[in-house]
């Protein structure tokens, strides 16, 4: 074991009279007397506590800065006082040499090491090195290990073959912006880093292969958020030929439970068959298409109640009102204004309120509104003396999206509606394949095109018939949902080049524009492509969630800042004109008019 005998973490009182070599970090030394100081020495694996009791020890100790590495040799021996909470708190070790191995030449540390993470977070990722020596923070990094390991176990178990898929790729319009690569080879060409390998493991299906996996590295230039990195972040990839929906179900479901209750903080997860939930009756019922189910408030139409009150917002021309009912509620007007102002925040528009009080009378907020519907509304909501009602309104889709912030942010905050601590698993499914454009007032693809319409060719048939409106066609598309957080997209392939094509037509595009924009793709379907599905949940929102944590950038060893910047390493940074000269790249001047 290198320069050690044993490991920081290993010694037990069976060890006690042995001759030991340790080594590792001297993370900090408390000297009681004169000639008697306690040293805590730190590896990887734990820490243990070095006793000098000589005034030579104490001065060959006192020389070493905190966070240096060393070597200590000594007898390990029993404690005195022993520490029930440490691993190796029933000995110490009684040094008779100690040799600096790698001197800390900074005295000042730029933050205590076991109190790294309420160090301020860019100070964590410019010394992330430092940052990871915290066994806190290292714990995440462990677990992350842990977990790719039994995906890839457990993949495997399940016949699939892990084949990785090249980095360097061409640009392909996929819903975000490409990291583009220079060809150095090819002036005023360029690869893109790949958004995902969704394109390359579709064509592993055409070439014959069965069933594909890989822990897929995926590039994305857009924004960071809690629960997604920038740049680059890691998902569970797979497909499957001859494969329907249930096929990938059926995987996913004997996969991610057992790992979930193994490795998160909370030891129950749902089990198969998750509950489905058609992507409408989410909007709906919950708010939101990607419903956290460990809360057990929903959503309740109150448009024919409340439209024509006399309250202005209900009574906007369109306007959908929504109601969420929370019973057991006693917080204050305090808490209602702090509740509510946060909603609004994250909802983007204000959301009401009333309460059914013990007499049952209508008070508070929009109660006197209500007043004259009291009946029916109590009736048709089912409302009880004590209740609390939060009310939504606005266009459908703004007032779908305030009730769902309303039943995450009252069914977190308010007792008794919340079982927190499981995983709750769920599919969205039957997703529209097409939507009205917002700015171009067209039809245009909801999500992937790639996704067979459900009914394949003869629904786009009858669409183009006339027969059916084509914002009624749904799409043989799924989201992986737990505990309210989008684990993963999938969709059984449009693997048909005509329904493929027909596909396209509907949003004005043609065969050409479908040649041109996936090649590979399209031809390789044309020799005769199995029926596929596929998946790729990510891991680092995974380990997140079995972690408990808030960020993502937690369970990333080297993660960037919001900005896609990685402070500690520079980078994005400047290069030579050489290296721009090579790559026949010339840079704008500022204040150069852009191309």
């Amino acid at each position: 074991m290198q320069s050690r005998t044993h490991t920081c973490g290993e010694l037990r009182m069976a060890d006690a009279g042995k001759e030991v070599a340790l080594v590792g970090w001297l993370e900090n030394m408390r000297a009681v007397a004169g000639t008697l100081a306690f040293i805590v020495l730190r590896d990887f694996y734990g820490t243990t506590q070095i006793v000098a009791e000589t005034p030579e020890m104490m001065e060959a100790f006192r020389d070493i800065t905190k966070e240096s590495t060393i070597q200590v040799t000594g007898t390990v021996r029993e404690r005195s006082s022993k520490n029930p909470k440490q691993a190796t708190g029933d000995i110490e070790v009684l040094p008779s040499s100690v040799k600096v191995l790698g001197r800390c030449r900074n005295a000042e540390l730029p933050f205590e090491i076991n109190h790294s993470r309420e160090a301020d977070e860019s100070l964590r990722l410019r010394y992330r090195y430092l940052d990871l020596r915290n066994p806190e923070v290292k714990k995440n990094i462990l677990l992350r290990c842990r977990v790719v390991s039994a995906l890839r176990q457990a993949m495997t178990e399940h016949g699939f073959l892990e084949i990785t898929t090249p980095i360097l790729t061409a640009s392909s319009p996929e819903g975000a912006r490409d990291y583009l690569v220079p060809a150095r080879k090819h002036p005023g060409k360029f690869y893109a880093l790949p958004q995902a390998p969704q394109q390359f493991k579709q064509l592993l299906m055409t070439a014959g292969f069965d069933r594909y996996f890989q822990i897929a590295p995926c590039f994305r230039d857009e924004d960071a958020r809690g629960d997604r990195s920038p740049g680059e972040f890691y998902q569970l990839d797979m497909e499957m030929a001859f494969a329907s929906q249930e096929d990938v179900f059926s995987v996913i479901e004997d996969v991610l439970p057992p790992i979930f209750a193994e490795y998160g903080i909370y030891d129950r997860a749902s089990g198969a068959p998750f509950r489905r939930i058609p992507y409408l009756e989410a909007m709906e019922k919950y708010g939101s298409d990607k419903p956290d189910l460990r809360i057990d408030l929903t959503v309740q139409d109150a448009t024919e109640l409340l439209s024509g009150c006399g309250f202005g917002p209900f009574d906007e021309p369109g306007a959908v009102i929504k109601a969420v009912v929370v019973s057991g509620f006693e917080g204050t007007r305090k808490f209602i204004d702090r509740t509510l102002g946060e909603v609004e925040v994250q909802a983007g528009a204000k959301p009401y309120w009333f309460r059914v009080d013990e007499n049952g009378v209508l008070t508070g907020g929009v109660a006197k509104f209500a007043e004259p519907v009291k009946d029916a509304v109590i009736r048709a909501l089912g409302l009880k003396n004590g209740d609390f009602v939060a009310l939504s309104a606005g266009k459908r889709t703004q007032a779908q999206k305030t009730a769902g912030v309303l039943v995450k942010t009252l069914g977190a905050a308010v007792p008794g509606h919340m079982d927190k601590e499981q995983y709750a698993f769920c599919w969205i499914v039957d997703f529209p394949m097409y939507e009205m454009g917002e700015e171009s007032g067209e039809l245009e693809f909801c999500h992937n095109p790639f996704s067979m319409p459900s009914g394949g060719l003869e629904t786009l048939l009858r669409a183009e018939r006339g027969e059916i409106d084509p914002l009624a066609i749904t799409a043989d598309q799924y989201d992986l949902v737990v505990n309210g957080v989008e684990l993963s997209s999938g969709a059984v392939r449009n693997h048909d080049p005509e329904i493929m094509v027909r596909a396209f037509e509907m949003v004005r595009l043609g065969e050409e524009d479908v040649r041109q924009k996936f090649p590979a793709m399209y031809h390789a379907f044309t020799y005769g492509a199995p029926p596929h599905a596929g998946i790729a949940p990510g891991v680092d929102r995974m380990v997140m969630l079995l972690a408990g944590e808030d960020s993502i950038r937690e369970i990333i060893p080297f993660p960037m800042n919001k900005n896609a910047q990685d402070i500690m390493m520079g980078a994005p940074s400047e290069v030579t004109d050489e290296q721009l000269r090579e790559l026949h790249i010339r840079c704008a001047d500022d204040g150069a008019e852009e191309l």
